[in-house]
This record gives C-alpha cells, structure tokens and sequence, in this order.
C-alpha cells in the first residue's frame, strides 16, 4: 500500500523560515513545507555579476543543425520518454558519439 504524502505546510513570511544548522535538516524541513504565494509574487531575480555573466554565455554555442521534420519528431518523442528536452538528448548523442570516435582514433 502506498505511503499517504506528508501534509506541506505553506510558509507566508520569510521569518517563519528557521536558520538550520546543516543543509540535511533543512532539506529535511523543505520536504513538508513550501513558499506561499504571496511570497513567490514578491520574488524577483538576482541579476548575475558580470563574470556569472560571461561565464554562462562562454559556456553554449548556437549552432544551426538542420533535421528533416520525421527526426525531430523521433527525437522529441524519445526525449519525453526520458523526462528531458530534446536539444539536451541530442547534445548527450552528439558527445557520446564525439567520444566513441575519438577512442577509435586513440585521442583519448
């Protein structure tokens, strides 16, 4: 039989957020309480610092690959089959296969 979930508990104010004395009760603490919406509304994002910012753009490259329409559709299908996206699966193929050509080759 199946475990009943734990009731969550919302928190409406930042002060009924303990400070925690390791990171495993505070997960811990997260795993039955969530932000109230009033809170969330009132979040808004931290910008990035110039360098946080040039490190994530050096990180990607666009690249403009052309699929005929049969193969993105494979492609996504099993994409969602593995609960990710499509450009990530085939980022996975690309460097999975990058790697067993460049064994093949001795390179690495």
């Amino acid at each position: 039989m199946a475990r009943p979930q734990p009731l969550m508990t919302t928190v409406h104010s930042w002060s009924d957020i303990p400070e925690f004395p390791s990171e495993a009760e505070e997960a811990a603490w997260w795993s039955s309480h969530d932000l109230g919406d009033e809170l969330l509304a009132r979040m808004r994002p931290v910008p990035l610092t110039s360098e946080e910012s040039a490190e994530r753009s050096a990180r990607t490259r666009p690249v403009a690959v052309r699929f005929d329409e049969f193969t993105i559709q494979r492609l996504r299908a099993l994409a969602a089959l593995r609960n990710t996206g499509y450009q990530t699966l085939l980022k996975e193929f690309v460097n999975e296969r990058l790697y067993e050509e460049e064994k093949r080759a001795g390179v690495v």
